[in-house]
């Protein structure tokens, strides 16, 4: 029988996620706050719910994504409350802190939580493509095995709460980390008249390639359309997690913290609206040059 789930949180991310659960043949009831979202998903075959609450009504198991700790946190202790719901699974990356607050508050309610952040963005959302970091209860895990796997790939790391999201916030640091020193290296080759394309071919096939010269840099920099998709408002949030992680397990972060700055900088020149490809151009500014051109697009 066809596990009847519910899914809180259908924007850029849950959207994508809901299309392959529906796609596999599974029964989805959508939460947003946003109408316009929830009328999207009801569109390709969700059924749309007023609430939170209602979408716990609906099905033993819950999948939310969501935009951060607060948001997560509150959703459990809706859940809680819900006769019914036996299993959440919180695919935002809210951070270890939320997931034990989160664990400790449905284990009072007999549900069991398993935080499972995912990597891979919009694109890896809607293809399945997704990199699923679990943590949580053993049998709960591998009663959502079938239904993560249509999201991507599924890796377990232990059954504490929290792990989880320990190896989100890890990668998110390093994967903010490298676009920030790709930015300076290209800013310097590019005012020292090398070809940003040529400089990236080069770089590609050597010892200083990363995510950012291999996707974000050619793709959505050169071309100076700045939209990778993922927000630098959230990945300032990330990396604020993991530093606030590492501290409490008194792991020094120097430069992380170098990381943060250089976020907090971008948010506060570019908005909260912006892409988190936006933080090259703040070392174009500082540097005086523009790493490829309009004419690319």
């Amino acid at each position: 029988m066809t596990e009847r789930i519910g899914f809180i949180g259908v924007g850029r991310m849950g959207s994508g996620m809901v299309a392959r659960l529906l796609a596999a043949g599974y029964p989805v009831t959508v939460y947003d706050p946003d109408p316009a979202a929830v009328a999207a998903a009801v569109a390709k075959g969700a059924t749309g719910a007023a609430s939170a609450a209602a979408v716990g009504a609906s099905a033993p198991i819950i999948l939310a994504s969501l935009p951060g700790p607060i948001v997560a946190c509150a959703t459990a202790e809706t859940l809680a409350a819900v006769p019914g719901v036996e299993v959440f699974v919180d695919l935002s990356t809210s951070g270890p802190g939320a997931a034990q607050k989160i664990a400790a508050t449905l284990a009072r309610a007999g549900i069991a939580a398993i935080d499972a952040p995912v990597s891979g963005g919009v694109t890896g959302a809607a293809n399945g493509k997704l990199a699923i970091m679990a943590s949580g209860p053993a049998a709960a895990v591998e009663r959502l095995r079938p239904i993560l796997t249509q999201l991507g790939k599924l890796f377990v790391v232990g059954e504490k709460p929290g792990l989880g999201q320990t190896v989100k916030l890890a990668n998110n640091l390093m994967a903010a980390a490298a676009l920030a020193i790709a930015s300076e290296a290209m800013a310097m080759g590019v005012k020292a008249g090398v070809d940003p394309a040529l400089m990236l071919e080069v770089i590609n096939v050597s010892s200083g390639r990363n995510s950012a010269t291999l996707d974000k840099i050619p793709k959505h920099v050169i071309n100076r359309r700045f939209d990778f998709g993922f927000a630098n408002a959230l990945s300032f949030k990330d990396v604020r997690l993991c530093l606030d992680e590492a501290e409490a397990l008194g792991v020094p972060m120097v430069v992380g913290a170098a990381v943060r700055q250089m976020l907090s900088i971008t948010n506060n020149l570019y908005g909260p609206d912006a892409d988190c490809t936006d933080m090259v151009r703040v070392v174009e500014n500082w540097a005086g040059c523009q790493i490829g051109s309009n004419e690319e697009n």
